[in-house]
């Protein structure tokens, strides 16, 4: 009637002031990320490619949601903001080992350094790396799996915290494994010949 109004409060009220923030958070958390990352390798590319395993950890969670018939919610937001932290760590310590196998193999050949050997570089680097990150996305994922499946007091909030970090574990790891060192060899190799003419020697 005339004169009346309705207003949603209580529960829906905190839900809708905590999703407001979490929409200033969420783009803080990554920017505060980038710098960090940029402040440890001093370098914007790689940082950039660093942060490539964020967008590919939340396409995992984002599946699993799906499966599972989760919606957005504070909740979730919270499981993606630690899942952004978690995949940064992993993609910080594969872009390491590929640093290091570049400056050695680099080092070995001198001016000789092409193409090839940088593919051998990034292959042998990737694979010191293939058991520390499955170590660690298992163990991870193991600790996150009571919670997931858990029930009582809290469990539909811990559910929907540990849903994104779960799924997104899975697809940063094969997804940190496969494209980042692509994208580092394409970085490396621009201006790096195909392989070294002896008869220029």
């Amino acid at each position: 009637p005339p004169g009346y109004s309705v207003i949603w409060s209580g529960q829906y009220e905190y839900m809708v002031r905590a999703q407001k923030r979490l929409m200033v958070v969420v783009p803080m958390t990554l920017v505060i990320i980038f710098l960090l990352l940029y402040f440890n390798f001093k370098n914007i590319t790689e940082s950039l490619i660093v942060m490539l395993s964020v967008p590919f950890a939340l396409t995992g969670g984002l599946w699993l949601m799906y499966i599972l018939g989760y919606n957005m919610s504070v909740a979730v937001g919270v499981g993606f903001i630690a899942l952004a932290g978690v995949a940064a760590e992993t993609g910080v310590i594969m872009l390491v080992y590929l640093d290091q196998s570049y400056k050695k193999f680099k080092a070995r050949y001198a001016d000789t350094f092409n193409r090839t050997h940088l593919r051998e570089s990034i292959v042998a680097g990737t694979a010191l790396r293939v058991r520390p990150i499955m170590m660690t996305v298992i163990t991870t994922t193991a600790g996150l799996m009571p919670i997931l499946w858990g029930h009582g007091t809290g469990s539909q909030v811990m559910k929907r915290i540990a849903a994104p970090m779960v799924g997104g574990l899975v697809s940063a790891t094969f997804l940190t494994l496969i494209v980042i060192p692509v994208i580092y060899g394409i970085w490396r190799g621009w201006h790096l010949p195909e392989e070294h003419d002896e008869k220029e020697i």
